[in-house]
């Protein structure tokens, strides 16, 4: 099958496609609220052909095409993070924008328009007779920007699906990405005694103790491992908060928020006890743990889960890289890009 019958077909459908993102972008769906955008894609998909489209107990859409051996995924989650001060739109987030080069919008690019690119390639392989030895499945999956790996958690250890790989559609401006820091969400509390404000001196603030291991927190992440390929873990206080009686009291509570990003060779254990140890978090006598995610999805399913999710990568010569290097160089005609820098055509 020529590469070119292939751009052919998606060129005609370039409308059915546009229509189809902006339909999806106009519906808000955060994450815990997708369920009408799910049945938007469920339609669509059924509309253009797919042999067998599913909703999983937790709301995370399945679409197959195909009945081969090879099980071949490829995903775009499809809840979205919310859309701040609109004051910072230039236009409405929901009913988006369009023009000659781009489409706008809540979502357009992280994720729906990887499902819309997605549900018109089902339309194309079907129209083409492209089918083999393989099935293509296309997720719809929810709760990602809330809890990044939970989706594919459920369906691998509950939905009983296990593909032989994964191409995501997360936006990577058409460079290959064939590897990612993981990320974990770590929770540091301490714990003082109010008195009234005037008094302070009677109380002790749970302010104050935290204050030193922020500081430490910021030089920890100077310090921590590096990967010649990902590069260093990274950590950063994201969110601080305390408890107070009033706000004429001294605190009695604190925590604060951690975004740790982890690259190969480190582990959750480590990255907890690396904070532990912190003289300040010692002399303050603080809490460290690791946040969990209870949330309910859209159906009403809770799946608790770690907010933690391990670093992966594969090795450029790995079969899945080489056939995407060569997949690109088909369509575009030039070397493709790579997180390690470029990389050179496959014959």
């Amino acid at each position: 099958m020529s590469i070119e019958l292939i751009l052919q077909s998606a060129e005609r459908y370039r409308e059915d496609m546009f229509r189809f993102l902006r339909d999806i972008v106009a519906i808000p769906s955060e994450s815990g609220r997708e369920g009408r955008v799910i049945q938007r894609i469920k339609e669509e998909m059924e509309k253009v052909g797919f042999d067998r489209v599913e909703i999983d107990p937790m709301g995370n859409l399945l679409g197959y095409i195909g009945q081969g051996s090879t099980l071949i995924a490829m995903d775009a989650h499809i809840d979205t993070v919310g859309v701040g001060d609109p004051g910072n739109w230039d236009f409405d987030p929901y009913e988006g924008c369009e023009d000659d080069e781009i489409i706008g919008g809540r979502g357009t690019s992280d994720q729906k328009g990887g499902m819309a690119s997605m549900v018109y390639a089902g339309k194309i392989i079907k129209e083409l007779g492209l089918e083999g030895d393989y099935t293509l499945l296309v997720t719809g999956t929810v709760q990602e920007e809330d809890c990044d790996g939970l989706c594919w958690e459920y369906i691998i250890r509950e939905d009983k699906i296990k593909p032989d790989f994964v191409v995501s559609t997360e936006p990577t401006s058409c460079r290959i990405y064939r590897g990612h820091r993981g990320r974990m969400e770590i929770k540091v509390s301490t714990a003082g005694i109010s008195s009234h404000g005037s008094a302070p001196e009677r109380g002790i603030n749970a302010i104050y103790k935290m204050a030193p291991i922020v500081a430490e927190l910021q030089q920890l992440n100077e310090r921590l491992a590096d990967h010649p390929f990902l590069g260093k873990g990274t950590l950063t206080v994201s969110e601080i908060a305390s408890t107070s009686p009033s706000r004429c009291a001294v605190a009695d509570g604190s925590t604060l928020s951690i975004d740790r990003r982890l690259t190969i060779g480190e582990s959750w254990e480590e990255a907890l006890e690396e904070i532990k140890q912190l003289p300040s978090v010692a002399a303050a006598g603080a809490t460290v743990e690791m946040f969990d995610y209870v949330k309910p999805s859209y159906t009403g399913l809770r799946y608790p889960k770690d907010c933690y999710f391990p670093a992966w990568l594969l090795e450029e010569d790995h079969e899945v890289c080489r056939t995407l290097e060569q997949t690109y160089v088909s369509l575009f005609k030039e070397p493709p890009l790579s997180t390690s820098g470029p990389s050179r055509p496959t014959e």
